[in-house]
């Protein structure tokens, strides 16, 4: 692990490549696993308040999932989570284009209609936080249907911390990721 501020960053994330490849993949991160997509305490009162604008996006099963569920659920393990098409799949703010499963919240953010992008769990996947009072793990999380993802990083030569640099500032900032930077050169 490398101590960066308040964070605890495995060397996973420096030294495993990714690069998502929806191609190969799909989208199965949104429409497999066990739960819906971890969300902080403060994105519950966003997914309620942007949820009208999202709505026309999704599907008529992830409308029904989330007029019958609510905009956000606590899964079997008492965490905050989306909720989910058929009770543990797909996730309720899924949307299909050309046999791609594609996230409903930002699809409505890149056109403009709300200004929160997603989830910053889905953001920032594959890396997958435990947050502690004092700090936060940051884990690189492997799934065999990001394979294609691995694949096409090795290829790309691109780290995960270089592939997720957006969501990465986005969670934690500049002067953060700067520091990520600096330790990268060091591992």
């Amino acid at each position: 692990m490398i101590e960066i501020q308040h964070t605890l960053v495995h060397e996973d994330v420096f030294e495993e490549n990714f690069v998502c490849n929806l191609e190969r993949c799909k989208g199965a991160c949104c429409v497999e696993g066990d739960a819906g997509a971890p969300l902080e305490k403060a994105e519950l009162k966003i997914l309620e308040e942007i949820y009208p604008e999202v709505k026309p996006y999704m599907t008529e099963e992830g409308i029904k999932a989330v007029e019958e569920q609510g905009t956000w659920v606590k899964d079997f393990e008492g965490d905050f989570t989306t909720p989910c098409v058929g009770g543990n799949k797909e996730c309720a703010y899924v949307m299909w284009e050309n046999g791609i499963s594609k996230c409903a919240i930002e699809k409505a953010y890149l056109e403009g209609k709300i200004n929160w992008k997603k989830p910053i769990s889905c953001h920032l996947y594959p890396i997958r936080i435990t947050a502690y009072p004092d700090f936060d793990v940051l884990n690189y999380d492997r799934w065999h249907i990001c394979s294609p993802a691995c694949s096409f990083g090795k290829e790309l030569k691109v780290p995960v911390y270089k592939f997720l640099k957006d969501p990465l500032i986005r969670k934690y900032g500049e002067e953060w990721y700067k520091e990520v930077e600096e330790a990268a050169t060091l591992i």
